[in-house]
């Protein structure tokens, strides 16, 4: 193969990732609820959907970093989350966790083993929060499936007119019997409850 058709390939190729990269990064708008926009996509090489939850705020960039990303105010996260247990808290840098979560009868109960990577932009001031399985840290507990297939991103910006604009990006694979069409039906239900835990806390009169 000469160099020239050896370049053109490669563009090619690096020309099909971007498209298939651009293609999974298209949110649909679901709905807005409250002031809270819900998205949801469809990622290549799955069935299931991401999801995107977003509102802005009436509140302060320190008191929105203070509730999201500490793992000692989990009361809004959500109402089956049975149990939490802190391995690892840098404060503003690193957050290791597991959680359990309890499933509706007869669906099995759910643990994850959680790694949070915390970042601010030291120009715009954005934060944000990044998690990912932690995986062979946790021995698998047969009462429980484990869910690996995971990924969860916060982002937080100022925007400097009194309001703190928030969103929330995320993916789930349940993993089990779980039936793919019923993931996918409550999924814009998950951005939509933890912005509205945010909002009622952090927007109190």
């Amino acid at each position: 193969m000469t160099n020239k058709a050896y370049t053109t390939l490669l563009v090619s190729l690096i020309l099909v990732i971007l498209a298939i990269d651009l293609q999974a990064q298209k949110w649909e708008f679901i709905k807005e609820k409250e002031g809270i926009k819900i998205y949801t996509r469809k990622d290549a090489g799955s069935v299931l959907k991401s999801f995107r939850g977003e509102a802005d705020l009436h509140t302060t960039m320190e008191k929105v970093c203070n509730l999201i990303g500490n793992v000692k105010n989990v009361d809004w996260w959500d109402k089956n989350l049975r149990e939490i247990n802190v391995l690892l808290y840098e404060k503003d840098k690193h957050i290791q966790y597991y959680l359990v979560y309890g499933a509706p009868w007869p669906v099995t109960d759910r643990d994850l083993c959680v790694d949070a990577t915390i970042t601010t932009d030291p120009v715009t001031g954005i934060r944000t929060i990044y998690s990912v399985p932690l995986l062979n840290t946790i021995p698998e507990n047969p009462e429980y499936v484990r869910i690996k297939n995971y990924w969860q991103k916060w982002v937080i910006q100022d925007m400097k007119n009194g309001t703190i604009h928030v969103y929330l990006e995320g993916y789930v694979d349940p993993a089990g019997s779980v039936p793919n069409w019923i993931y996918n039906m409550v999924i814009t239900d998950t951005p939509l409850k933890i912005m509205r835990g945010i909002k009622e806390r952090l927007e109190k009169k």
